[in-house]
């Protein structure tokens, strides 16, 4: 059996520079920059969170700027499946690392591996 979790709210930001981006966001939810440049290729930023609070994750994208979640799993095909069994489809595998997800209400979502060290037994995890 396959255990997934929320991990992930990620603020996608039609921008060409998180930086005004993360410091918005920094100030209205309290949270200090981790970082303004997360893989070094000015796509993401991060704001510090607690291990019991999901990610907050800041995405330069090219389209609208809107919000989605990240389901964390230790399965990606299980939970992919299990997923797709209540309805959601597959939009895109991206950078041989996760699935692009939509549910039937039209909401995109992403289905990622574990993204922080301890993805052992938490309130926040189902199976």
């Amino acid at each position: 059996m396959h255990h997934s979790r929320l991990c992930t709210v990620v603020i996608d930001c039609q921008t060409d520079d998180l930086k005004d981006a993360a410091s918005f966001w920094s100030r209205a939810l309290n949270k200090r920059i981790a970082t303004v440049d997360q893989d070094g290729d000015g796509r993401y930023a991060e704001l510090v969170t607690e291990q019991d609070e999901p990610i907050i994750l800041l995405q330069r994208v090219d389209h609208e700027s809107r919000v989605h979640l990240d389901i964390e799993t230790d399965d990606l095909d299980a939970e992919v499946a299990r997923l797709e069994g209540l309805g959601a489809i597959r939009v895109a595998y991206v950078r041989d690392r996760w699935w692009v997800m939509q549910a039937p209400s039209g909401h995109r979502f992403c289905v990622v591996r574990p993204q922080r060290k301890t993805f052992g037994p938490h309130l926040n995890r189902w199976e």
